[in-house]
């Protein structure tokens, strides 16, 4: 069992870690087997997703009051 506290300061140094603490007590194979049960298989229609809500475009008039205009 792994017993080292990490100090991490970001997320890209935490991923870092946890994938190289998973290919030390798992090795390559069993690492990716682990993160493949986090994958949805690319399911579901990102397209349809994207414009379902789908927000209209500010006028000019609402512009130039966001920018005190």
């Amino acid at each position: 069992m792994i017993a080292t506290r990490l100090n991490v300061t970001n997320t890209t140094e935490l991923r870092k870690n946890g994938i190289n603490a998973l290919k030390s007590a798992l090795g390559v194979t069993g690492t990716l087997k682990f993160l493949e049960q986090f994958d949805n298989g690319g399911s579901g229609d990102y397209t349809a997703e994207k414009y379902k809500h789908e927000e209209t475009e500010p006028s000019d008039a609402e512009i130039r009051k966001m920018f005190g205009f």
